[in-house]
């Protein structure tokens, strides 16, 4: 009997690990999150074959708009980088922000976020674990986006010995120029991160992806047409699109990095604010 009550008593929740790496393998599976890396992938594609054909736009190669479409021109490591640029725009937010309604809104619709709510597993746990599968997301669309963009760079658009020519004028090595593409490609992640911590927010507090699809890309609209106001322009900081254009940057030499270090900053606080109203809600809710 001694042995018997000091038997250590077994363990009724799974390890952290373990959770996280079923929600990404799950994920991984759903066919709209497939499709959304698939069009992903187009994007460089597109641009550069496009630009392969055609000689590119013009432009003034100020670093804006067509501008930088033109700087791909026979300047294939550029792709990437303005795929990037043009993905983040919209496809890169929508991918992010579907994930994160199916996460939570669509468990719920389906019935089955009740069960994860019952379940041995802490509700900070349960948000951490949902997370895992939207980082996941946003980690392989950008990096879709930016490997497709590389190797569509170099094989179809081509560039001077694999260098890249900055918007500056001065020539970058290939193993620079790969540096600066990572670097833009991490910026991306943490801006898509702020993005899916929003959503995630509005996740749990309804039932319906597609008020969650509705509510994220329609704040988006709404920021860039805020930032488009000379009047409001002091709202720019509290923005989360108004450093979206920082990316750019990375094609200049030397390298300013006030907007882009700006930029994170504030995608790094509406990742925590996101992230506290979604384990706050998801503490309060019954299912």
């Amino acid at each position: 009997m001694t042995a018997l009550a000091t038997r250590t008593p077994t363990r009724t929740t799974a390890p952290l690990g373990r959770l996280a790496a079923a929600e990404v393998r799950w994920v991984l599976r759903r066919p709209r999150t497939l499709v959304l890396l698939a069009l992903l992938a187009l994007v460089p594609v597109a641009l550069g074959v496009g630009i392969a054909l055609t000689g590119g736009p013009g432009g003034d190669g100020d670093g804006d708009g067509p501008g930088l479409v033109a700087q791909v021109a026979g300047n294939g490591l550029v792709l990437p980088i303005a795929a990037l640029g043009l993905a983040l725009t919209l496809l890169l937010p929508l991918t992010v922000a579907t994930a994160s309604a199916d996460a939570i809104a669509g468990e719920a619709a389906h019935g089955t976020l009740r069960g994860l709510l019952l379940a041995p597993v802490g509700r900070a746990r349960l948000v951490v674990m949902k997370a895992a599968g939207v980082v996941t997301v946003a980690v392989l669309a950008v990096l879709v986006v930016a490997v497709v963009g590389v190797l569509t760079g170099l094989v179809v658009v081509g560039g001077p010995g694999g260098t890249m020519i900055t918007l500056s004028g001065t020539t970058l090595g290939l193993g620079e120029a790969l540096g600066r593409v990572a670097l833009v490609a991490g910026w991306t992640v943490v801006q898509l991160l702020a993005v899916a911590a929003v959503a995630l927010a509005v996740s749990a507090f309804t039932e319906h992806p597609l008020v969650v699809l509705a509510a994220v890309l329609g704040g988006l609209i709404v920021f860039g047409v805020l930032a488009a106001i000379p009047s409001l322009e002091w709202l720019q900081p509290l923005l989360l699109t108004s450093g979206w254009g920082a990316g750019t940057d990375a094609l200049r030499d030397p390298l300013p990095l006030g907007d882009l270090v700006s930029s994170t900053l504030r995608a790094l606080v509406y990742v925590v604010l996101g992230a506290a109203v979604t384990v706050v809600r998801m503490r309060r809710r019954d299912g």
